[in-house]
């Protein structure tokens, strides 16, 4: 846990407190999903607040466990990427857009069903029996806010390669997020009812498109959210060398007349070895971290730094 950013460790532990008061206040007869839970919106136990706290309830322990892990392996990346601030924007406007949608998939789903019964203003007077019916349809859990998420690390990482099981290679980002839209959209469209919010799945994902496409049209934003420790400091040690090869177009004359002037091939193939390894370096805390670095590394870096 050590390791874990702040904003994905605390996740992380909000949505464990939250299964663990579920599980004991459900022995004693309260149920926190149906209270905290998101209700279908015409539904006489919904509430506005319900769209924010839906997302840290679920309904079991697998349910839990494969939000969570899917939440550490992917948004440790992304929180150390854009920062913590960015980064819980980014899943709480994931999360509530799923919520938006599955609202809607529900409304649809509702009409389609008894449109030949009455019509759609019986929707907002109903029976008992009915008010039951709706109350009922209450959906749980952190998915649509995870899936945001996967499809984050398929757009700002879309060739790195993972892998998935039981596959015994591993495949790029791009098709791995390419694959779950698929698998969702067809699960969602499906007339067998699984139980599973596809299309809150679907949901978070397409607000999460969205945001990543906002963002990087306004790059100007990046200031007042603020990029992530490794993200800032990647950037920053480019500018710096980009600078450096900049007011370096020529290498300068040896003060020592008997030593041999560098010629312009010499130099830029010692220049491009140069840029070559700390291209790697920063690619590495990119990816890893600043703490993955050995200490050779971290010392050319700090050497590179001072030349500037």
């Amino acid at each position: 846990m050590r390791n874990i950013p702040t904003i994905t460790k605390n996740l992380l532990i909000i949505n464990v407190i939250a299964f663990l008061a579920y599980y004991v206040l459900s022995a004693r007869g309260i149920n926190l999903n149906d209270i905290f839970g998101l209700h279908f919106f015409l539904a006489q136990d919904f509430q506005i607040y319900q769209l924010v706290t839906y997302m840290f309830m679920h309904g079991g322990w697998d349910h839990l466990f494969f939000n969570m892990f899917a939440l550490w392996m992917f948004g440790c990346v992304i929180e150390r990427v854009w920062g913590p601030k960015r980064f819980i924007i980014y899943y709480m406007v994931c999360g509530i857009g799923a919520g938006l949608i599955q609202e809607l998939a529900q409304f649809v789903e509702i009409y389609t069903m008894n449109a030949d019964k009455f019509p759609i203003s019986h929707l907002f007077h109903l029976s008992d029996y009915e008010a039951n019916i709706l109350n009922a349809m209450t959906t749980v859990g952190a998915s649509g806010a995870i899936y945001g998420i996967l499809l984050a690390f398929g757009m700002i990482f879309p060739e790195e390669r993972i892998f998935i099981f039981p596959l015994p290679i591993p495949i790029k980002a791009k098709w791995f997020v390419m694959f779950y839209v698929v698998i969702e959209l067809l699960s969602a469209l499906s007339t067998t009812n699984s139980g599973v919010a596809h299309f809150a799945h679907l949901g978070g994902m397409i607000f999460g498109f969205f945001l990543i496409r906002y963002w990087r049209r306004h790059p100007e934003l990046d200031a007042r959210y603020g990029r992530g420790v490794g993200r800032q400091f990647f950037d920053n040690m480019r500018d710096k060398w980009e600078q450096r090869s900049h007011r370096q177009a020529a290498p300068q004359e040896p003060e020592e007349v008997e030593e041999r002037p560098e010629t312009d091939w010499n130099y830029n193939a010692r220049k491009k070895r140069k840029e070559d390894e700390i291209d790697i370096i920063l690619d590495k805390i990119r990816k890893s971290g600043y703490d993955s670095l050995t200490d050779e590394e971290k010392k050319r870096l700090f050497d590179q730094s001072k030349l500037n």
